[in-house]
């Protein structure tokens, strides 16, 4: 079950990719890893570092994509995200943090989702 998932997770990561290319974006990681988690997507939105997490829901039976979102997720992300500054002495750059949830087909892009 897990493979399954991770091999979906990954179809849609690579969708919301070219999705975010398509608005203007250069798409700099997939699939970041760190001692503290991982962020799905890293990118470049003119001036600032993107950390995106995508979250897909083939429906609403266990609610919104979005929800999946909740602030133990947030902090885990922020600290990947501080992790990957550090790791490319990235700090004097400006960041946000989006979220993209996939609810069947509809795509749904919340830019600067949460700060940390």
């Amino acid at each position: 079950m897990q493979k399954y998932r991770r091999k979906t997770g990954t179809v849609y990561e690579q969708a919301v990719g070219y999705y975010l290319e398509q608005q203007g974006y250069e798409i700099l990681v997939y699939n970041y890893r760190c001692r503290f988690g991982e962020i799905d997507l890293i990118g470049k939105d003119g001036e600032y570092l993107v950390f995106c997490e995508v979250k897909y829901r083939k429906n609403q039976r266990k609610g919104s994509p979005l929800d999946a979102v909740d602030k133990k997720k947030q902090q885990k992300i922020i600290q990947c995200a501080k992790y990957y500054l550090l790791e490319h002495q990235a700090w004097g750059i400006p960041c946000r943090f989006d979220v993209i949830g996939i609810d069947g087909s509809r795509l749904i892009h919340i830019e600067n989702a949460f700060e940390c």
